[in-house]
C-alpha cells in the first residue's frame, strides 16, 4: 500500500490568546488548564497519522473530540492554526484558494450529516450539482450523475425530488452527489449517524460494497464503535483534541491502549467484528498420501485430542477421522486411512465474519475447518475459541 495522505502535527486552536495557547500546549498544560488561562479552545492538539491509499481510515471519538473540526482541517474548510496535510506529497497548506480550489472540487468530495440536499433541485440535479459548478457540459454531468445514482442504487429516482424519499435514499444521493466528481478521496463527517438502524446499517453495507470495486481513499467520521469496527481498516481515537490510539479493529479490541479505549470496547459486539481468521487455533493433520493409522494415533495422543483433521500433499483439506476407527484399522493392521476418512466437515473462510455462523458453531459436533481461496486448510474454529475471544481475551494467532 502507497501513504496517500499525511497530517503532521495539525493543530487547530479557537479563540483569541492563540500565541499564549501554543505555548502552554507545548509544556504539557490539559485542555482544560489551556482553557481556564486563556479562553481558548484546543480543537485539535498536533495530531499526527498517515492513510493508505484505497483504505477506509475512520476517526472515531465522543462529542467534543476534535474529530469533525480535524475532517474539516484536511480540506480547509477550517484553517488549521498550525501543521501540513499532505496529499501525494504535496502540502495543501502551501497552496493558493484557486489551487485549493481545485482540490476540492477534483481531489477531494465531503459527505454530511445533514444529507444537504437543495429541495428545489430534482435528484439528478442534486446529484450533478459538483459538476454543474466545474462548468461540464449538461450531457456530461448528467450522464455521470446517472453513473453515480446507479453505482448507489438509486437508478431511475433522477427525476424526483428530496422529499419524496426517505431519509435513506436521500443520504444515498449525499453519497452519489459526492461519487459523481470521482474523487481519490471522500471525507465523511458522521455521514450516516442521523439514519435510524436499519438504514445505517444498510448504508454501511452499501459503502462496503462500493469500497469493494471503487477503492476510494475515505476518511469517515463516527462516534459509533461497532461502525468503526465494520467498516474500518485502521481505526483512530481522540479524546479532547488528542490521538489515543491508532491500529486495526482487531487492535483496538486486543490491545486498548488505556482505560478511555476500554471503556469504549466494552460493549462492542466482536461476534460481528471478528472473523473465522481471527479466532482459529492450528489444526492437528496427517497428510493421507503418506502418514498411516498409528502416526495418526500418536498425534492424537500428543494434542489430547480424539480427532485429527486429513490433508492432502497440497494441504487440501480431506476430511476428519475418528480415534476409534483409527484403533480399529491398527488392530486389523490395515493402514487405509481413506476408509474411516469422514468427508462431511463443516467449512468456512479467514474472512467469514463470526457473526454469520455463530449458530451453526453452538450447533454442530465437528469444528468449522477454515480454507483459503485454494481450499488448502488454514485453522479450525473450536467452540471455546470462540466463547474466550467474544469475552474479550486475546486471540492467539499462528498463521
Amino acid at each position: 500500500m502507497t501513504v496517500k495522505l499525511q497530517v503532521k502535527d495539525l493543530t487547530k486552536i479557537f479563540g483569541k490568546r492563540v500565541p499564549r495557547a501554543k505555548e502552554l500546549l507545548k509544556q504539557g498544560k490539559s485542555k482544560a488548564e489551556i482553557l481556564k488561562e486563556t479562553g481558548a479552545t484546543i480543537g485539535v492538539d498536533r495530531a499526527n497519522f498517515e492513510v493508505e491509499s484505497g483504505e477506509i481510515f475512520v476517526i472515531m471519538g465522543l462529542s467534543g473530540s476534535g474529530k469533525s473540526t480535524l475532517v474539516r482541517m484536511i480540506n480547509r474548510l477550517i484553517e488549521p492554526t498550525e501543521g501540513s496535510v499532505l496529499i501525494d506529497n504535496e502540502d495543501l497548506m502551501q497552496i493558493d484558494k484557486k489551487e485549493l480550489l481545485e482540490v476540492r472540487r477534483k481531489k477531494m468530495s465531503m459527505v454530511f450529516q445533514n444529507f444537504g440536499l437543495f429541495p428545489n433541485r430534482t435528484i439528478l440535479d442534486n446529484t450533478s450539482y459538483g459538476l454543474e459548478i466545474q462548468g461540464i457540459d449538461k450531457q456530461t454531468r448528467d450522464q455521470k450523475a446517472n453513473e453515480a445514482l446507479d453505482l448507489v442504487g438509486l437508478n431511475g429516482y433522477g427525476e424526483q425530488y428530496p422529499t419524496q424519499l426517505s431519509g435513506g435514499m436521500q443520504q444515498r444521493v449525499g453519497l452519489a452527489r459526492a461519487l459523481a466528481n470521482d474523487p481519490e478521496i471522500l471525507l465523511m463527517d458522521e455521514a450516516f449517524s442521523a439514519l435510524d438502524p436499519l438504514n445505517r446499517s444498510d448504508m454501511q453495507d452499501q459503502l462496503l460494497d462500493l469500497q469493494e470495486t471503487m477503492h476510494k481513499t475515505i476518511i469517515f467520521i463516527s462516534h459509533d464503535l461497532n461502525e468503526a469496527l465494520k467498516i474500518g481498516d485502521h481505526i483512530m481515537i481522540m479524546k479532547d483534541g488528542e490521538i489515543v490510539q491508532t491500529g486495526t479493529p482487531e487492535d483496538i479490541l486486543t490491545r486498548p491502549a488505556d482505560e478511555y479505549v476500554e471503556k469504549f470496547i466494552e460493549n462492542v459486539d466482536r461476534s460481528k467484528v471478528y472473523t473465522a481468521g481471527n479466532v482459529m487455533i492450528r489444526p492437528t493433520t496427517v497428510n493421507i498420501e503418506k502418514d498411516g493409522p498409528r502416526l495418526a494415533l500418536k498425534r492424537m495422543r500428543e494434542n489430547e485430542v480424539s480427532t485429527v483433521y486429513v490433508v492432502n500433499n497440497k494441504r487440501e483439506l480431506v476430511g476428519i477421522i475418528d480415534a476409534r476407527d483409527v484403533l480399529e484399522l491398527v488392530r486389523k493392521e490395515s493402514r487405509d486411512l481413506q476408509s474411516v476418512v469422514n468427508a462431511n466437515v463443516p467449512t468456512t473462510t479467514e474472512e467469514t465474519p463470526i457473526a454469520d455462523i455463530l449458530d451453526d458453531i453452538s450447533q454442530t459436533g465437528i469444528p468449522f475447518a477454515v480454507l483459503n481461496e485454494k481450499k488448502q486448510l488454514r485453522g479450525i474454529i473450536i467452540r471455546g475459541a470462540v466463547l474466550g475471544a467474544l469475552a474479550g481475551n486475546e486471540v492467539n494467532h499462528f498463521a
